[in-house]
This record gives structure tokens, C-alpha cells and sequence, in this order.
């Protein structure tokens, strides 16, 4: 079974992570959610708390195929100053693991000189954290293995996009056709 850790903190976008976290579980990924505040409730940012499964400092991330970093503020700025987590998401990506950030969320890939070059999306007016990044008006852009998402009204075909990844392009199809979603590549087909 594929493993990915989606990373709380408060303030953080409760649709962008329980969305994530809701798709790829139908499609059959273990999902861990992390709180990197030392409690495990964590607050969103429209005042939903959440019980994550896991503090940072008892998490077992070697079998991570997937970092997700949800978006919001200031839970994006908490996750953008985590340094243990910025020294996790190294690591993963210099394992070629799978690195997805939503909305705010691509300002940790940023800072840490990871979208260089790359194709790269996020919510409007957060592009100049996204150091180095080839910015697009894409919902979804997927640049080898990072994928960078513009915001809530893009989760599904995140979450899609990152099922397609961990497992294929049937599973996401189930899962979007269970939703009643269109798959991102075959929405993006459509027009």
C-alpha cells in the first residue's frame, strides 16, 4: 500500500487537507496526517479543528511515497518554518518521492530552490514564493515529481492527480466517476 503524510498546522486550508486526505484514501492510499505543532488537534483556518493521526516527532516517514502540504494562513507560513519538516521534504526529494503543495502550500518547495526551472502553480499573489518557478494559471501542474495546485476549488483534481501517481490512471478514474468528478486529464482532454 502506497503511504503519503499530509502535513497539519494551525491555520492550515481544511478543505485543501481533509479533500486530499478523503480522495486518496477512497483510492485506496494510507493517508497519515501530521501536526507539526506538538498537540494533535490542530485548528484550520476557519475555526474546524482536526485531530491529526500523528505529532511530526512520532512519525515513521521511511516508507513515505508522498509528502502533501496543504495550503492556508498562517498554516502554510507554520509549515514554512518547520525546519525539520523543510529537512523531511529534502529528503524525500532527493529520494524521488512524490512532493504536492496546495494553494500557499508551494512556498516550502520554493524556498527551498525545489521549482527552479519548473513548471508551478499556486494561489494568486503567493508566485514570488514559488522562487525560480516557471508560473502557470493551471489548476494543476505536475513538474516530474512535484505537483503544485492553485487552491481550494482545485482539490479534486489534486487529490486525482496525486492518485494517478501513487497508483494509476483506472483508481483515479474510479474514484473521480464515485465523486462525480471529472479526472483531471480528461477534463483537461475536453477542452
Amino acid at each position: 500500500m502506497k503511504n503519503v503524510f499530509l502535513f497539519l498546522a494551525t491555520g492550515f486550508e481544511e478543505i485543501e487537507a481533509l479533500g486530499t486526505t478523503d480522495i486518496l484514501r477512497r483510492g485506496g492510499v494510507r493517508v497519515s496526517t501530521v501536526s507539526i505543532m506538538g498537540e494533535l488537534q490542530v485548528m484550520g483556518a476557519h475555526n474546524i479543528p482536526v485531530v491529526a493521526d500523528y505529532l511530526f516527532e512520532d512519525a515513521d516517514f521511511s516508507a513515505a511515497d508522498a509528502l502533501v502540504l496543504p495550503g492556508g494562513i498562517p498554516g502554510s507560513n507554520h509549515l514554512n518554518t518547520c525546519t525539520r519538516l523543510k529537512e523531511l521534504v529534502m529528503q524525500k526529494y532527493e529520494e524521488g518521492k512524490l512532493l504536492a503543495a496546495i494553494c500557499a502550500g508551494p512556498m516550502v518547495l520554493g524556498g527551498l530552490g525545489l521549482l527552479k526551472g519548473r513548471k508551478a502553480t499556486c494561489f494568486p499573489y503567493f508566485e514570488p514564493t514559488m522562487v525560480g518557478a516557471i508560473p502557470t494559471e493551471n489548476g494543476v501542474e505536475q513538474d516530474e515529481n512535484i505537483i503544485t495546485c492553485k487552491g481550494p476549488g482545485f482539490v479534486f483534481d489534486f487529490g486525482l492527480t496525486i492518485l494517478k501517481n501513487l497508483k494509476d490512471e483506472e483508481i483515479a478514474e474510479e474514484v473521480a466517476a464515485a465523486l462525480l468528478v471529472a479526472n483531471p486529464e480528461s477534463s483537461q482532454a475536453e477542452s
